[in-house]
């Protein structure tokens, strides 16, 4: 009945919201100059506040349009390349480039939160790379004749993606990067490949800020999943899609549920930060307001998780770290990381990182046994905590030319 009572006091805020929406609106063509008196600015402040602290389920836009390649500017345009029931294979098309650019494959987490969370990654690697993204769908929003998805569907997906991107005529395969949740199963479908010496196994593999081996440095976040058992996840968090959706009857792990969880490890931040949204508004510094607006319109975007691939991650990934064990199957085959020999890895943490700590992710270089010294590298960012792996100054300044050069090194 969660999932009831939710939809119930989302839809009693409808109204309030749409009047804040209309207030908001109003303001130009309505209160002409007046507006601009103090009272009135921090009025319209206050309104704008409240509208722009909702949480919403429609994917926001990627906006990427054109990117600076070389020293010229190009048009970008969002191509979907493959679509299926729980995810698109998405390209970020561009017409007027001279040469052709290694193919990346970002695969963006499946955790809460839409694939737009990667648009700073998707827009730096845009410069050098020909970039493609998962795309993941909001489960609320797949009818249940879709059937389920799963970890391992999740890893057929990941497969499927690399194998439309490579070449098998030329044994030539793209490049792959996961941030956070995907990095385990992405290892997974590398080692799959590599096992089956598939000729459009990737180039490179770069894992930045994801749960290899949850045993390394616990974090809030590692013990949350381990400090109950297997039965209290399937009895408390997974709960049925409402009948109005077209998802209706789905059992999901519902995105508010997972956004209320990451919101309550720093809520006095966030309500610092909706405090600073207004005093920035009444205060007419547009810059300011409209920072912390970008970042939160896509934080409050949230999709629903399948319940089968919610539970199954759980399982099989925090709380008994089957792949870290080397004890991972995949449809009822051992998943080998020791058969990696041709694909190329890097390991990014960050040190503040309290989501994925560091050694987490730089396990997958003891399982990754068969890769010869040259061909792995890990790199650890000072200074930055989760976010800052994929996202802002020091991503694109310092983490992003550790995997352009890797990129470059093997292409």
């Amino acid at each position: 009945m969660l999932y009831q009572a939710y939809q119930a006091y989302s839809d009693l805020l409808e109204l309030p919201r749409w009047a804040a929406r209309k207030t908001v609106a109003m303001r130009d063509d309505y209160f002409g100059g007046a507006h601009e008196m103090p009272w009135m600015r921090r009025f319209f402040a206050l309104a704008e506040t409240f509208e722009k602290a909702t949480i919403t389920h429609e994917r926001p836009a990627y906006g990427i349009t054109s990117v600076m390649t070389g020293n010229r500017e190009v048009a970008v345009r969002e191509e979907v390349v493959v679509d299926m029931p729980f995810g698109n294979l998405l390209h970020f098309a561009k017409d007027d480039v001279a040469v052709p650019q290694p193919k990346m494959l970002v695969v963006a987490p499946l955790s809460g939160h839409y694939s737009t969370l990667l648009r700073d990654t998707v827009f730096t690697l845009l410069r050098d790379h020909d970039v493609y993204i998962t795309d993941w769908k909001n489960a609320r929003d797949i009818p249940l004749s879709a059937g389920d998805f799963g970890f391992d569907d999740f890893i057929d997906y990941v497969i499927h993606f690399l194998q439309d991107l490579g070449d098998p005529a030329e044994r030539r395969g793209a490049h792959v990067l996961a941030v956070c949740q995907p990095c385990v199963p992405v290892l997974a479908a590398v080692a799959l490949m590599a096992q089956d010496d598939d000729p459009c196994q990737p180039r490179s593999m770069t894992l930045m800020g994801g749960p290899i081996d949850t045993r390394e440095s616990p974090t809030t976040v590692n013990e949350l999943a381990t400090e109950h058992p297997f039965a209290w996840f399937e009895d408390q968090m997974i709960h049925e899609v409402p009948w109005r959706h077209k998802g209706g009857g789905r059992k999901v792990y519902p995105g508010f549920i997972q956004l209320t969880a990451f919101m309550s490890m720093n809520m006095g931040r966030h309500f610092g930060q909706f405090r600073k949204l207004y005093q920035s508004l009444a205060d007419d510094r547009k810059a300011d307001a409209e920072k912390i607006e970008t970042f939160y319109e896509e934080y409050l975007a949230v999709l629903d998780l399948t319940a089968e691939f919610y539970l199954e991650t759980i399982d099989k990934v925090f709380q008994r770290a089957l792949l870290a064990k080397g004890e991972l199957e995949h449809r009822g085959r051992k998943v080998d990381c020791g058969a990696i020999r041709k694909t190329a890895l890097l390991t990014v943490e960050g040190e503040r990182d309290d989501i994925c700590a560091v050694g987490q992710t730089a396990a997958a270089h003891f399982l990754c046994s068969s890769l010869r010294p040259h061909l792995k590298r890990h790199h650890l960012q000072p200074g930055v905590g989760h976010y800052g792996l994929f996202a802002g100054s020091r991503w694109e300044n310092q983490v992003y030319p550790q995997v352009h050069n890797l990129v470059l090194a093997v292409n």
